[in-house]
Parts: structure tokens; sequence; C-alpha cells
């Protein structure tokens, strides 16, 4: 055999010894996982309590019923130390049962003290009413508000009729006017009904009383000396478009009583009123 034979025998031997070698450490070595790591989380297990809810929207003034609160599970720990909770107001349903909302409340919101009081609590219609609003009453009858139809919390216009007298070829003559003075104003209460959740479908009262800025109330007090006052009920529709804004008319008013002349457009003809003098 030739020396050149015998060194490319040598040469494949060790090649193959390595390779050999290579692949056994190959094999002994553990396989590294390729896929997703897979996360294992300890579930915590949270602490709760019956906390009384809310079922509905309520709005100011309207009635809590048995059937508008239920339980639902709150975070201890979040829990406010003024909710109604299971194990501290047990008798929840019957105790809060007829409270009055004083202030709006939302599903599924707890309920808490300071927003309802109690119904035929004298501190009652003081909580209905807005800040820097002020609630007067006026005297109505069916027939100057509505039929009967006019409920708490209800838009109405307020409408007053009133002696004038006016100047015509033969002298003075008395005749009634009737105008428009405040608008899209809240009704609070009729008698003592306060709220709309009794199911009740009219409220025939004596007195309905209205929520107003001191000035606008100050109208209704002098509108009431000077004449009649009745309440138009308002669709919803105008109550929702007009919101909580309440337009004024005393200066129509004003135009009526401060002296002088009037012009008066009446049937096509125009006629000068002696204002203030029909007093």
């Amino acid at each position: 055999m030739s020396p050149l034979r015998l060194i490319f025998i040598l040469v494949a031997l060790v090649a193959g010894a390595a390779a050999f070698m290579l692949m056994r450490s190959a094999l002994s070595t553990p396989a590294v996982a390729t896929g997703p790591v897979v996360q294992v989380e300890t579930e915590v297990q949270v602490s709760e309590v019956d906390v009384l809810v809310a079922v509905r929207d309520f709005r100011i003034g309207e009635v809590i019923m048995p059937q508008d609160m239920a339980w639902a599970p709150w975070p201890e720990e979040s829990a406010n130390p003024e909710y109604f909770t299971m194990t501290q107001h047990p008798d929840a349903f019957s105790d809060l049962s007829g409270m009055v909302v004083r202030v709006p409340i939302f599903a599924r919101e707890p309920i808490l003290p300071q927003k309802i009081v109690k119904r035929g609590d004298t501190s009652i219609m003081a909580a209905l009413v807005a800040p820097g609003m002020r609630a007067i009453s006026v005297e109505i009858s069916a027939e100057s508000a509505a039929g009967g139809f006019i409920l708490p919390d209800d838009r109405v216009d307020v409408i007053l009729t009133h002696e004038v007298e006016l100047l015509t070829a033969n002298g003075t003559a008395d005749d009634i006017e009737s105008i428009i003075i405040l608008e899209n104003v809240r009704v609070l209460a009729i008698d003592q009904k306060i709220g709309q959740s009794d199911g009740a479908q009219t409220a025939i009262g004596q007195t309905a009383t209205l929520e107003l800025s001191p000035q606008d109330a100050g109208l209704v007090a002098f509108g009431e000396r000077k004449g009649v006052l009745s309440l138009a009920l308002r669709s919803l529709t105008d109550a929702a478009l007009a919101g909580d804004v309440v337009t004024s008319r005393a200066a129509d008013l004003k135009s009526t009583t401060s002296g002088g002349r009037v012009t008066v457009f009446r049937n096509g003809r125009v006629r000068e009123s002696a204002a203030g003098t029909g007093e």
C-alpha cells in the first residue's frame, strides 16, 4: 500500500471519529422548547359584600319602591361606609320603600342616604329645590291647571290674566288681557303630591309649587296680586328641547304696568290701553 493512500485512510478515520463524537454530544443535550411560554396565574380571591343598588334611573322627586332596588356584589375594599349592605341593613327594602329621591340616581348605582329623603319629612321640599332656586306656591284649580293633568316634574308656562283699561273713541273701557309671563317652569308639587311613581294619572289640587329663580318668584307673586294665574302644560318634546332654561317675559308684563300708553293689537285693529290704571 502506497504511503499516500495510507494518509487518506487515516484522515477519513479521524473525520469519522469527530463526526461520531459531535453527534453523540448533540443527542445527550436536552432539547430547548421553541413553543409559546405559558404563564400560570394564581387566582386571587376578592372579598365582596352585597350592596343595595338602584334597578333603574331615578329623577329628582321620584318615589323609590321595593321593586326599584336590588342587592349587587361589590368589592369590600372599595365599598363606601355609607352604602346599604345586606349584613348591616337586612331590612333595607322595607325601610327605604317610599323614600323620595333628592339627587338623581342612575341604574346599578349604590343608593346613598344623602340622595334620598323620607316622604312626609318637613325638609323634603327644601331637598328638591335646586341650588340658587326658590319654591313658590300658586293657587290653581282644574280649570287653571290643564284639567288636573299637570303632575310634579312637568314643565308649564305661567299665564297671567288681568284687567286693563282701554282708551276708545267713546272714552275708557275695561277689558281683559292674557300674557305669558314665564315659560318652561318646573312643577315641584301639586298640593302634597311629590313625584310620579305612584301611578297617578291626574293631580287636582288647590296649589302648585313651582321652582323659580328669586327674580321670577317675585314676578309670580306680583302676578297673583294683579290678576289670575293659569298653568299651561308643555309637551315633553318642547320641555326636552328647552332643558332647564326658564324664559321670563317680565318685560312684557312691565310694559302694561309702568304707566303711559300700550298699543294693543286685537282683531286686526289697533287700540291703546292706559296701562296700570285698571288696578
